[in-house]
């Protein structure tokens, strides 16, 4: 109530003010369009509503400001009328509504709004869609890796063809002395590439690589074989009752990628061995490449073939074979990252065949995508190969000519083998070199996939074990439900309880038993009668202790001590009337209560002699009654206990 008492006045004082404001800007504008009349009219109207304001919300805004702001425009555009203009003055209700004001423009939105801007629903689609797309993933990959082995193995073939000839260096080394061209760029190489160090770390990170995949799958392994032995021995103790998915069952696949798995790193070692006892090989060809130009050129035996060869044609002509041979690797450079860049995003089609059949051909799909994105590839790649093969016999023939018009002696066949072996062991390292790059990254890559399952064996299990544990509360309550015993007949005389004897004293009163049935109430028999209720004791006075004795006692000489009492053989009181008890009552002795005294209210004050007043009487035999007091008949105990 209060809060629309203080907002709804404001809240009318400001509409009167905005609606002031509006009718002032317009009266500015009808100014401008020279319509004198419609400015006067709108200012009147303004002038009427700040003064509403002023006389009715004075206490919730204040329009001082405002009044005088539309009075002075009101004054000069009435003085300049009347003087000027003559305009007639229309009606409030006759001016044009005001019209609405645009504050803002809407624009057009260009999405995307931002360059770095990503979709996150873009790569979500169907479930048969993604199966689809990591089949033809797979076929993607395995014809990316076929192309380029075909390639690769080529281009080890072509290395180990011309270094079993000795080629380019025995066309270098015509002088017989110095070190060949080919020999001494392939040293500058390996030098730069780190040489054996190089080769070194790469074996050395390789174990720890392996071991750590293999911590991470056996710790996997072993989460669900533990849960699986748990599992069947709660399966041999429950038997039946044990009704949840055996976990040799359901954890098949998961066995059956581990498996897989372990296939990968036992084929990565047995790889790893062969890379190393290559690399034991070629080592000390290898560490010869690496060393500097005047230990390496020692190192090679010296020979004087003939200087006739330097201008021979069958030289010419294997040095534009290897020229061809040259062109043709670095081709297959070329044509292998080419290879490695294709790519061709196939949801798009897979989403149209599913829209339109209801289902995916996927073999079809991808063959033909497959097909048209590297069957160019296929083309060259064969005719590349061809070229090799064709360009590998001329150069075979052309050498055996070439060997045929060298002079052979001992030291120009061990020059000969030595370039040979350093020749090769440039291949070797580079292709070493490659291979264990390519395993570290096998490895990394490994280890990748190893979380995810490892991720994937905690959650089963973890969820595993969370339905065991609720499976086990259910068994123990439902065990602890279960009679331990076989169900007997319960003998009548325990079903219905006897009745109990009756106690001495009062009979209580007679009540309704109800039974297990609602519907039926079972009463006692009836007992026997109560004995009457017990009579009201007799009204007494303190006034009456005080009255004169109906027999005068003997009187005797005056005393200050009080007369001797005998001390009274039960609680004393007023006296009660009582009664004869029913059969088999028996009275029941009664000691010494001080404090019964007390319980009639009735207050004790000692007697105090004054000077020259006889003292009362001295008390009577043991036996007799006061004087002047009726005989009492003999106090019984009465019914209910005093307490």
């Amino acid at each position: 109530y209060f809060y629309f008492q203080e907002v709804l006045p404001v809240l009318a004082a400001k509409h009167c003010i905005l609606q002031a404001n509006a009718e002032l800007h317009q009266s500015i504008l009808a100014k401008q369009k020279k319509r004198f009349g419609e400015e006067i009219a709108r200012l009147q109207h303004a002038a009427e509503l700040v003064k509403t304001v002023a006389s009715r919300y004075d206490e919730y805004v204040s329009v001082k400001d405002l009044t005088d702001k539309i009075n002075r425009a009101l004054t000069a555009a009435k003085k300049d009328n009347d003087f000027i203009y003559h305009d007639r003055v229309p009606e409030v209700k006759d001016l044009e509504h005001i019209g609405k004001a645009a504050l803002v423009k809407a624009t057009a939105i260009a999405p995307p709004l931002s360059q770095k801007y990503t979709d996150l629903f873009e790569k979500m689609v169907p479930m048969a869609v993604q199966q689809s797309m990591g089949i033809y993933s797979q076929r993607k990959g395995e014809t990316v890796n076929k192309l380029v082995g075909m390639m690769r193995e080529a281009t080890n073939l072509c290395n180990g063809v011309l270094a079993s000839l000795n080629l380019p260096a025995a066309l270098e080394d015509l002088s017989g002395d110095s070190i060949p061209q080919s020999i001494a760029e392939k040293s500058r190489l390996i030098v730069e590439q780190g040489g054996l160090q190089n080769i070194d770390k790469l074996i050395k990170d390789l174990p720890e690589l392996l071991t750590r995949n293999r911590e991470i799958l056996d710790e996997s392994l072993k989460m669900l074989d533990d849960e699986e032995t748990t599992d069947n021995e709660l399966r041999s103790k429950f038997n039946q009752r044990w009704s949840r998915t055996p976990s040799g069952d359901l954890y098949k696949p998961l066995r059956a990628e581990g498996n897989g798995f372990r296939n990968y790193l036992d084929k990565a070692v047995h790889a790893d061995q062969v890379v190393k006892d290559r690399y034991n090989a070629q080592c000390d060809m290898i560490a010869l490449l690496c060393k500097p130009e005047n230990e390496l050129n020692a190192a090679i035996p010296s020979a004087n073939p003939t200087k006739t060869l330097q201008g021979s044609e069958v030289v010419n002509v294997l040095r534009s074979l290897l020229a061809q041979l040259d062109e043709v690797k670095k081709e297959r450079e070329t044509l292998e990252g080419e290879i490695k860049a294709v790519t061709f995003d196939m949801s798009t089609t897979f989403l149209k065949a599913l829209a339109q059949d209801g289902a995916i051909n996927e073999e079809q799909l991808s063959l033909s995508q497959l097909d048209q994105s590297y069957g160019s590839y296929n083309h060259k790649v064969s005719a590349s190969l061809s070229k090799q093969e064709e360009l590998l016999g001329q150069v075979q023939t052309a050498h055996q000519e070439f060997s045929t018009l060298k002079q052979s002696n001992n030291e120009a066949n061990q020059r000969e083998e030595v370039l040979k072996k350093l020749a090769s062991a440039h291949d070797s390292y580079v292709e070493i070199c490659n291979n264990l790059r390519e395993g570290t990254k096998f490895y990394n890559d490994l280890t990748e996939h190893l979380v995810k399952f490892q991720t994937k064996c905690s959650d089963i299990v973890f969820a595993r074990k969370t339905e065991r544990d609720e499976l086990l509360k259910e068994l123990q309550q439902s065990i602890a439900r279960e009679p331990s015993a076989p169900a007997f007949n319960v003998p009548a005389y325990q079903t219905t309880p006897a009745a109990p004897a009756p106690a001495p004293g009062p009979t209580p009163a007679p009540r309704t038993v109800y039974s297990q049935q609602p519907q039926q109430v079972q009463q006692q028999p009836q007992q026997k009668p109560q004995p009457p209720s017990r009579p009201p004791p007799p009204s007494f006075t303190p006034q009456a202790a005080a009255a004169n004795p109906t027999n005068p006692a003997p009187t005797g000489p005056p005393t200050n001590n009080p007369p001797p009492m005998a001390p009274p053989s039960q609680a004393q009181g007023p006296p009660y009337p009582t009664y004869q008890g029913y059969q088999g009552f028996y009275q029941m002795p009664m000691g010494y209560n001080p404090y019964a005294y007390g319980q009639y209210n009735i207050p004790y004050m000692p007697f105090q002699a004054t000077p020259g007043q006889g003292g009362y009487p001295g008390a009577p035999p043991a036996g007799q009654p006061y004087p002047g007091y009726p005989q009492q008949p003999p106090q019984q105990q009465p019914y209910y206990p005093q307490q």
